[in-house]
């Protein structure tokens, strides 16, 4: 029995696009979709229910900092993620891959998910939590064998295999979770993306391995190899042909990642590349985008799934989205205004009530401003809100045959000059 099964429903004409249903024994998700970052098992200043509200499909927690805190068997112990959390939808977990790459070569630099453009931190995953001091030199360590790496929490030293990220995984319970890889800057040369793209290879075949050799984990839980290969296209599709040549039909993984770090461009070239060769039938899930362009141009490219800690860490940081752009609340301009966050905006955040507006923008200004709490809280349903809402309205264009005019005003209008 496979945990994962995937239909497509739609194709986007001359494009990779499609618009789908990927079914989970927790239930189904209707794609292109968001998937929100729970990094520690909760999304920051949110409860679950809250989450749920605002049309989350699916939630993604990070295997390196729940083995840390508070431990994978712990997790385990308590039922798993699902029960630890009270999320009785999807979850997915990440293999630790990523943070090889953000302890290790992006270490203490500007390097991140994406390279280019204002959004660059923004974008970047979520890696050591606020809580992180850092000492003198890199936390990483990367051997054929895997990753040994020291606690960001008290320092002390662990190592992540292939078969180890699995076994975590298992311990963890999500519905879908990765091979184990290395993720690599963008700003790497070709010869270093080669030999870890090698290095990659041989950890998604032993990754594979591990996963099968827990029959009972491998019915329950769909394993997604990784797609590495920098921005060098005879890499990524080299990568791409390796992982869907360990697919035959009564085996192999169960859908796939793309992983690494890009340039802006690259969400119409290297995801293109890739998402051509992969098959058809599996699930794509493009790792750490949340950008409105990079989502348009992701799910244009065949990309299904989507996750990014951006829309929750701009919101705690008072950067918000709206129809017409983002806005820094705590711009003086906010402090008298009076109206929404974002005229016609259908989140708790924005939603008329007592016989008035939303909250308002004078009303987040001043909780910013003062460092009350509820400022995150009201700044992440707004932000989650649009994020999801807005990859759900790109489903539906596709359903409706209205992609590409949807794309242009949407863009127009986000990015006005």
């Amino acid at each position: 029995m496979q945990p994962l099964s995937f239909q497509i429903q739609k194709k986007l004409p001359g494009a990779l696009g499609r618009a789908g249903v990927l079914s989970t024994p927790h239930g189904e998700i209707q794609t292109p979709a968001f998937v929100v970052v729970g990094t520690k098992g909760t999304v920051k200043a949110l409860a679950p229910e809250q989450v749920a509200s605002l049309g989350a499909q699916v939630v993604l927690a990070n295997t390196y900092h729940l083995y840390l805190q508070p431990g994978d068997t712990r997790v385990r112990d308590q039922g798993g993620l699902h029960r630890m959390m009270h999320w009785d939808k999807p979850t997915m977990t990440d293999s630790g891959g990523f943070q090889a790459f953000s302890l290790g070569a992006a270490f203490g630099s500007n390097v991140s998910k994406i390279a280019k453009g204002n959004d660059a931190a923004q974008n970047s995953e979520e890696v050591t939590g606020d809580e992180l001091e850092e000492p003198a030199g890199k936390l990483a360590k990367i051997d054929e064998d895997g990753v040994t790496f020291r606690s960001h929490i008290d320092g002390s030293e662990h190592k992540f295999t292939p078969e180890r990220s699995i076994e975590i995984q298992h311990n963890l319970g999500a519905e879908m979770i990765f091979a184990f890889d290395e993720c690599t800057s963008a700003q790497a040369s070709y010869e270093y993306q080669k030999e870890a793209l090698g290095r990659t290879h041989r950890w998604a075949e032993r990754s594979l391995a591990a996963h099968k050799a827990n029959g009972d984990a491998a019915q329950k839980q769909g394993l997604l190899g990784i797609v590495q290969g920098g921005r060098f296209k005879d890499l990524r599709e080299e990568s791409a042909r390796f992982l869907a040549g360990l697919c035959p039909p009564a085996g192999g993984f169960d859908g796939f990642g793309i992983g690494g770090s890009f340039d802006k461009e690259d969400m119409y070239t290297a995801v293109g590349w890739v998402n051509a060769i992969l098959p058809e039938d599996k699930p794509r899930h493009l790792l750490g985008i949340g950008e409105p362009a990079d989502l348009f141009g992701g799910v244009e490219n065949g990309c299904d799934l989507f996750d990014c800690v951006a829309p929750t860490r701009m919101a705690r940081n008072g950067t918000i989205h709206t129809a017409n752009g983002r806005i820094n609340i705590f711009n003086a301009k906010f402090l008298d205004d009076l109206g929404p966050i974002d005229d016609g905006c259908a989140c708790y955040t924005c939603s008329p009530r007592h016989g008035g507006a939303g909250y308002t923008r004078a009303y987040l200004a001043h909780l910013f401003r003062a460092k009350e709490m509820f400022a995150g809280t009201l700044a992440s349903i707004h932000n989650l809100h649009f994020i999801i809402k807005l990859v759900a309205d790109i489903r539906q264009s596709i359903l409706d045959g209205t992609f590409t005019d949807f794309k242009t005003s949407f863009l127009a209008r986000y990015y006005r000059k």
